[in-house]
């Protein structure tokens, strides 16, 4: 079969229950051979459940699963040509580093002397040379992870799925590892799904991001697109964008005119939703100005500096405005109590419709 005339995971309306508790809910998804997908959401919200059922671990309710345009969607794991790598290691402690790298390759039948020769290739290439005789009870949390790292790559898989395989580690041997398995992936050229609730390690690790919700997919894109672009209030809020403020956006002469509660109006030259709407943005978007500045295309909301600490490089205010408080940073040294303006760039705002309760009216 020619693999390169088809994607090499194609995930076609797959739905999945535990007993009568629907879990995934007609989940699609095409991963292009060689590509790095993430797999990012919170607790509950399906993702160790699709990756579980993309290796067979897990059985589907209903629905297709092709790996290179073959339906596996009932075929045992071990028929399917991938390999896993779970958030526990999953290494056998009576074993020696060889003996564990090994395991796949005894399994299939492989020569002694061969076993050893591709065993030594890979530890060459984790950095794990020499440790081949060691128990793997006497390293570390990094080289054991390596370790299970090498175990999944010894079958040379077409496919490598990663269960949050770095959130036991320390943050130093994480973002070590992070950079390895990538560059092992560009080097090998296998197809990786890695499911996380770490956003930085998704964004830094994948050439695409899904964000689940839920047991739906609420998002796919390239990590820029799901950032600055995120589809629905609740992506917005997942990758970081947790402020929100209540806007009113009008048509104007040459735009737009967006008014806030207690704010100046402002004339902007975007487009997109009109009427109410809810914005959505992170810390890193505000600014501090004076309370009386008008700036097109950006909002100033007044309110007063209550706290200020100084992590390094910058100082961190919080500015109360009425009863709510928002996070700024700013280079400069500001008193306590001050009178600032919040500045926010309506660029850098992530519009949505604001829902309406039954019997609510919006001035």
């Amino acid at each position: 079969m020619d693999h390169s005339a088809f994607p090499a995971i194609d995930i076609d309306r797959l739905h999945v229950s535990y007993g009568s508790q629907p879990v995934l809910h007609g989940v699609n998804l095409s991963v292009a051979a060689g590509e790095f997908i993430a797999i990012l959401g919170s607790s509950g919200c399906g993702k160790t459940t699709l990756l579980r059922t993309i290796a067979g671990f897990q059985k589907a309710t209903d629905g297709a699963i092709r790996l290179f345009g073959r339906d596996v969607v009932n075929m045992p794991p071990e028929k399917r040509g991938m390999a896993m790598m779970f958030q526990s290691y999953a290494l056998w402690p009576h074993m020696t580093v060889l003996g564990n790298v090994g395991y796949g390759l005894r399994l299939r039948g492989i020569a002694r002397d061969e076993i050893r020769q591709r065993v030594a290739a890979i530890l060459k290439m984790l950095n794990l040379s020499g440790l081949e005789d060691r128990k793997v009870t006497n390293l570390s949390g990094g080289q054991r992870q390596r370790v299970a790292l090498g175990r999944a790559l010894a079958i040379e898989p077409e496919i490598l799925l990663l269960d949050e395989p770095l959130s036991n580690l320390d943050a130093k041997v994480r973002i070590q590892l992070r950079s390895e398995i990538k560059s092992l992936q560009n080097r090998l050229g296998f197809t990786a799904i890695h499911v996380t609730h770490d956003r930085e390690e998704a964004m830094t690790m994948a050439d695409r991001i899904v964000v689940m919700d839920a047991g739906r997919i609420a998002q796919i894109g390239s990590p820029k697109e799901v950032f600055d672009h995120p589809s629905s209030p609740f992506v917005a809020s997942f990758m970081g964008a947790e402020n929100t403020i209540a806007l009113d956006v009008r048509p104007a002469a040459d735009g737009v005119e967006v008014s806030v509660e207690n704010g100046r109006s402002a004339s902007w030259n975007g487009s997109g939703v009109m009427g109410p709407v809810t914005a959505y943005f992170r810390d890193d978007v505000a600014s501090l100005d004076d309370p009386d500045a008008l700036i097109d295309g950006s909002i100033i909301l007044p309110g007063r500096i209550t706290q200020r600490t100084y992590p390094g490089g910058h100082y961190r205010y919080v500015v109360a405005i009425k009863d709510r408080h928002f996070t700024v940073t700013d280079d400069r040294y500001h008193e306590l109590d001050r009178a600032v303006g919040l500045r926010l760039p309506l660029a850098s705002l992530h519009l949505f419709p604001t829902l309406e309760t039954p019997g609510e009216t919006h001035a």
